[in-house]
């Protein structure tokens, strides 16, 4: 008959338990499906005992053993658990493959500010909800970022455990919660300006000696509602000038190096044929008449002709036209004592489309226009009217109201 093996207190360990006989720590061996061992330890094997002095507080070795032994039972792989967090999205990021350039360097981005981070080096399955919501907080308090890049951190976070999910290695997506709720959005909105700063901020461009050169760009920028890229891409086979339209079918993009690539749109719903109206008409008819040809004209990805070029002949990007407008504004509100609010080329663009709202426009067709792939994309443009717009469409339709009626009297009159 086999010697039933005691802890300490002369309590019967059980198959797989045992005690440190040097500092009292229980342990639990078991094997994985390769026979590998692993252990639990603890400094208490029920969870009545009393924690030894100077010792941190922990489940006892029999609950973490029943634990263990539930997630065995519902085909959790407990050993998958081990993997850090950093080990996680690498291995998440890993099936990513075919994403655009922006989407790849902004995943490089997210990698290196969580490799320098305590916590991406911790086991995943020892981050809790809440280990995860203090993470982001730390991030934004002591770290000083940015709503913005806490957004993309947490959007890679997110889906990197919901794989560990689907793969048993975790029961719960700590990172599945409201990230609004837990830290502060204090990212500037960027709202789209009134018809009158609008007309305000076009005069100036096109009085300025030095601005008025870029006033064609930021005319058709504020009536096209074009994204910044895809305005910075067109080419000279883009336009139709016969049946006045435009291609859209690419974006001129640059990376953190200087290299300029050619990109899809930005959705599939990006890629559309977009009516040019009178006033944008005359715009690119100047832009082409003052366009000289360079000595050699530039090629990116087979494409060439660009509408837009630098002083040195090569095409222009977004970050180019973004420095046109922020100096512009700049001067602008150097000069005037009624200052204008931030203009930028996405503030055209939703300027573009908060005006095709007030003005009636069918939400399908403001969709189309916009290249939005999701219709709740427009919708929030309609969202966003105030109640001074409120007030212009209730007297807009008793305009058309009065008008409809006095039509019915001329006729009763006659």
């Amino acid at each position: 008959m086999s010697v039933k093996r005691r802890d300490s207190k002369n309590r019967i360990l059980r198959n797989g338990e045992s005690q440190d006989k040097k500092n009292g720590r229980y342990i639990y061996k078991y094997y994985d499906i390769l026979h590998k061992p692993h252990f639990l330890y603890s400094w208490k094997l029920e969870p009545t005992d009393k924690l030894p002095a100077g010792k941190k507080d922990d489940l006892s070795l029999r609950e973490k053993i029943r634990l263990l032994q539930k997630d065995l039972a519902d085909g959790i792989d407990v050993q998958g658990g081990d993997m850090t967090v950093l080990q996680l999205v690498k291995r998440y990021l890993a099936t990513k493959t075919g994403v655009k350039a922006t989407t790849e360097a902004g995943y490089k981005t997210v990698l290196n500010i969580l490799e320098k981070e305590a916590f991406a080096h911790l086991p995943i399955k020892k981050i809790h909800t809440t280990d995860a919501k203090t993470f982001l907080i730390k991030l934004q308090k002591e770290d000083k970022r940015s709503y913005s890049s806490i957004h993309s951190i947490r959007g890679v976070l997110r889906p990197a455990f919901a794989t560990a999910v689907e793969d048993d290695f975790l029961r719960k997506n700590p990172f599945d919660f409201e990230l609004a709720k837990v830290i502060i959005n204090d990212s500037v909105t960027r709202e789209a300006i009134t018809r009158e700063q609008m007309r305000k901020f076009l005069t100036f461009i096109k009085e300025d000696e030095y601005y008025r050169k870029y006033y064609d760009g930021i005319y058709i920028l504020f009536h096209t509602g074009l994204r910044i890229s895809e305005f910075v891409g067109l080419t000279n086979s883009d336009l139709d000038m016969k049946n006045k339209t435009i291609r859209i079918d690419h974006q001129l993009q640059r990376k953190s190096d200087g290299t300029k690539y050619i990109e899809t749109t930005k959705t599939n719903a990006g890629t559309r044929m977009l009516p040019m109206e009178d006033d944008v008409y005359a715009c690119f008819q100047r832009i082409l008449a003052n366009r000289k040809p360079p000595l050699v004209e530039p090629t990116i990805d087979g494409y060439s002709g660009f509408l837009f070029l630098d002083k040195d002949d090569r095409p222009s990007v977004a970050m180019h036209w973004e420095h046109y407008f922020k100096h512009a504004w700049q001067k602008y509100n150097s000069i005037y004592k009624e200052e204008l609010p931030l203009i930028t080329p996405h503030v055209c663009r939703h300027t573009y489309c908060t005006n095709k709202a007030k003005s009636g426009m069918n939400p399908k067709t403001l969709q189309y226009l916009m290249g939005h792939s999701e219709i709740s994309v427009t919708m929030d443009t309609y969202t966003h009217l105030g109640l001074q717009d409120a007030w212009e469409e209730l007297q807009r339709l008793q305009l058309e109201f009065s008008k409809k009626e006095m039509g019915l009297r001329v006729v009763k009159t006659a």
